[in-house]
């Protein structure tokens, strides 16, 4: 078989999974029969990812997360260590309820910080930053910044991931970038986008 992606030799790879090139695929994990992974994508150890999962290029999954069916991860997320994703709202071991799966999208460029829990049902907005422990109950706005549990906003990062500062026009420019931000109607947008 002709492959262009790396896998570390305990990894499993159910027939049927498709995966792009130049992934990296460590120790121990397991990757399902549907499952969907771009390319470019470094999945860490003792990750899982099941039939429904969809991820985009570039996506980096950090060691000890599970992806459930239903969650979509697109261009250039990052997953933190211990990240938990669900994908039912009201598990219960005598009942089926696969039928009740509720999808989770992560947009492009958000991060997801370590032993994060994203409660299934939710989307996560373009370059949004969840804190470590934070806990999504709700959707998360492009370029926020939530925290705690239940994660609350308590800001907005531009796409490098600094702290954007609004001056009394609403406008911010990122320190690490150079890239200038509009604050409207509580939505962030990027201005000077090439």
């Amino acid at each position: 078989m002709n492959k262009n992606y790396f896998s570390h030799p305990t990894a499993i790879i159910d027939e049927g999974a498709a995966i792009g090139s130049g992934v990296k695929i460590w120790h121990f994990s397991h990757i399902m029969p549907g499952a969907k992974v771009g390319d470019n994508c470094n999945l860490g150890q003792n990750v899982y990812v099941g039939s429904g999962v969809t991820l985009g290029s570039n996506v980096k999954v950090q060691n000890n997360v599970s992806l459930y069916d239903g969650v979509t991860c697109e261009d250039d997320v990052f997953i933190g260590p211990s990240a938990v994703f669900t994908n039912v709202i009201n598990p219960r071991s005598a009942l089926n309820r696969k039928s009740e799966y509720r999808k989770t999208i992560v947009r492009r460029g958000a991060s997801i910080g370590a032993n994060a829990t994203i409660v299934c049902g939710y989307n996560i907005g373009e370059f949004a930053f969840i804190g470590a422990g934070a806990v999504v109950t709700k959707d998360v706005k492009a370029y926020a910044l939530v925290l705690g549990n239940p994660a609350k906003q308590v800001g907005w990062v531009s796409e490098h991931g600094s702290t954007l500062i609004f001056d009394k026009d609403n406008n911010s420019i990122c320190k690490e970038s150079g890239q200038q931000y509009r604050l409207a109607n509580d939505i962030v947008t990027r201005l000077n986008k090439t």
